[in-house]
């Protein structure tokens, strides 16, 4: 799979060259800060797949890839960006794939996967047939779900978006209509909300059938459930490659950062489901867990800076813990930034005092006079 890369930022261009090149049967063929220099290079080199950025600098990355696929039709593209309200708008030419940085070497190793099939079933004249739709569903910091072939998932009601959010928080298994009305439509009469519950369940195959998708929602013998065969979710995968990092070491440290990085949000934000709350906290605590044991790595070898960004992501999430706190002002104080030290412990301390009319504790205490 040859493959070429177009990113104005060179940090970003560092970081995809050092993914791809631990992925197998990948070979770079060029990166690109720029929009003529890759179109010169597509007419005359060979390439199977491009990452493109959506913005660079002041060039439409979006007509770039119109470009280069009037120059190579077969060429597969893939956009990898920091703006996710162009999502709608790509889909216009097509794409591989559209991601979101930052992007995990999972996340890349996946879609190198789905191109590198694609090209072998390319080779048949039904190969189109052969290649099956993914749904790709978020739901750290949102609740969204899209297509390549469709774009975004357009609900239909608040009721239907919540019914599909149940059913992904139950991965797959089946769950009892009793259980749903209780858990959804708390409120209404037991006739009404069954009633409810079919029209919502229409709904929901309705806004998935544009997409190819109205029969992954499964009912049988009064019991529903999702079927997650042709989705990507990325609360799941999260889980998933948190548990893989069990152990973070050297080898692994570049992809257990990446994998930080990609807990934007709490479960289903800005949604007040209150069936989810339990889940809603299961995966908050997964996600510091994780965060606390890589930090600490990453102190422990002296990398202060990328351990500090992500105590202090810890603590915007959760001001009052005391753990995280202590996690920052010891790297304060190791790396002798005293003014830092001295302005996180007043803080922390007019904190306390002000919400819950404590003190800081004295290991906290103990910890700040050290330094």
């Amino acid at each position: 799979m040859k493959v070429l890369i177009v990113d104005d930022e060179p940090a970003m261009l560092f970081v995809m060259k050092r993914m791809l090149a631990t992925i197998e049967d990948v070979e770079l063929v060029g990166s690109f800060q720029n929009a003529e220099e890759v179109l010169d290079f597509v007419r005359n080199g060979d390439v199977d797949l491009a990452f493109l950025d959506i913005k660079i600098d002041a060039e439409d990355g979006l007509e770039l890839a119109r470009r280069l696929r009037s120059l190579r039709a077969e060429l597969g593209i893939v956009f990898i960006t920091s703006h996710s309200e162009f999502a709608l708008h790509a889909y216009d030419v097509y794409p591989l794939d559209y991601m979101v940085k930052p992007i995990s070497r999972n996340r890349l190793a996946q879609t190198i996967a789905q191109a590198t099939s694609r090209q072998s079933a390319s080779s048949d004249d039904d190969a189109g047939d052969l290649i099956l739709p993914r749904l790709a569903v978020r739901g750290m910091g949102c609740l969204e779900a899209s297509s390549k072939q469709a774009g975004a998932v357009k609900w239909i009601s608040k009721k239907s978006m919540e019914l599909f959010a149940y059913l992904l928080v139950n991965r797959g298994r089946s769950v009892t209509k009793i259980r749903i009305l209780e858990d959804i439509f708390p409120e209404r009469p037991l006739k009404n909300a069954e009633t409810y519950l079919n029209t919502v369940v229409y709904q929901l195959r309705k806004a998935l059938s544009p997409h190819g998708f109205k029969e992954m929602i499964i009912s049988a013998q009064e019991q529903y459930r999702i079927d997650l065969d042709q989705a990507d979710v990325d609360f799941i995968q999260f889980e998933q490659d948190v548990k893989e990092l069990s152990d973070i070491n050297v080898g692994n440290i570049t992809a257990a950062i990446d994998l930080e990085k990609q807990f934007t949000g709490q479960l289903f934000e800005n949604n007040s489901f209150v069936w989810a709350t339990v889940e809603h906290e299961r995966l908050a605590i997964i996600y510091d867990s994780f965060a606390k044991r890589l930090a600490n790595w990453l102190l422990n070898r002296q990398q202060f800076r990328e351990a500090a960004q992500i105590a202090r992501r810890l603590i915007s999430r959760n001001e009052f813990e005391e753990e995280s706190n202590l996690l920052l002002l010891h790297i304060y104080g190791v790396t002798g930034d005293h003014q830092s030290l001295h302005n996180h412990y007043e803080h922390y301390k007019q904190l306390l005092l002000q919400e819950l009319d404590l003190q800081p504790s004295s290991i906290v205490q103990q910890l700040y006079e050290q330094y």
